[in-house]
């Protein structure tokens, strides 16, 4: 059955001649900077020294929770915390740690007015999520409250999510869960407490029920600090018949750490 959603469709794109004029116009007017000190750059992104300090995860890691392990324990190894203690997630990625030197970065993103950093962050799940991606039917947004977004004007998962689906062509359904009421900031709350504060916060849109019938849902958010919020999205997909619920985040918090996001 054809999905009722429809990837990002790009408009026409100009002659080649014409983007790289226009990219040189640009660059007289305003050089690229980089993206934390403002250092002119070459490219949109990081000098050598930022993204040397950035901790990328990188393989082997555990199949369930996304944690590096120190050597390569085969395929589909899990780690003891995911096998102690299953989650309605199956799988999750993400592509560095939120620490110091990860934080301001994406913190500008979400509270700075800088959705262009979107793609730049879909560029980093597309690399280390591309086996999650590669078995997907759809990929969703965590959503905020419309409280929220009003005062924010946008959602910075929806930012990542959909030049994401654009970049592997898949079904990108931005609307598919609503946060049905406003919850607390998860900063500085325990794991219990954020566990909590999302409690029977999300629903599933009645319109699209039929259409998430055995999907494999993808999705989408900035940081991953307890799975709270993406265990309380994952527990109504499911419920209303998904097949499996991925999870995909720029940054996951190492060790429990809340650093204030």
């Amino acid at each position: 059955m054809a999905s009722p959603y429809h990837a990002f469709s790009p408009g026409m794109k100009p002659p080649g001649w014409a983007r790289a004029l226009a990219r040189f116009g640009a660059d007289q007017v305003a050089p690229l900077r980089d993206l934390i000190d403002q250092t002119p750059v070459q490219s949109i992104g990081l000098t050598a020294t930022a993204w040397s300090k950035i901790e990328f995860l990188e393989a082997p890691l555990c199949d369930g929770c996304g944690t590096p392990f120190e050597y390569d324990l085969g395929g589909g190894a899990r780690c003891e915390a995911c096998l102690a203690r299953p989650r309605r997630i199956s799988r999750l990625r993400a592509a560095c740690f939120y620490d110091a030197d990860s934080r301001d970065l994406i913190l500008q993103l979400k509270h700075a007015d800088r959705p262009e950093l979107g793609g730049f962050f879909a560029r980093w799940l597309s690399r280390v999520g591309a086996d999650l991606l590669a078995q997907a039917d759809l990929i969703a947004p965590t959503p905020l409250h419309g409280a929220r977004l009003f005062a924010r004007r946008y959602n910075q998962a929806a930012e990542i999510a959909r030049p994401l689906a654009h970049l592997w062509g898949l079904a990108y359904a931005p609307d598919i869960l609503i946060r049905k009421r406003k919850t607390e900031s998860q900063g500085g709350k325990s794991a219990r407490g954020r566990a909590r504060n999302v409690a029977g916060a999300f629903a599933v849109r009645k319109r699209h029920l039929s259409a998430l019938k055995r999907q494999r849902v993808l999705l989408v958010d900035d940081v991953y600090t307890t799975g709270a919020t993406m265990e309380a999205c994952a527990r109504v997909l499911l419920a209303s018949g998904a097949a499996s619920v991925d999870v995909l985040a720029v940054a996951r918090v190492r060790d429990g750490r809340d650093l204030s996001i």
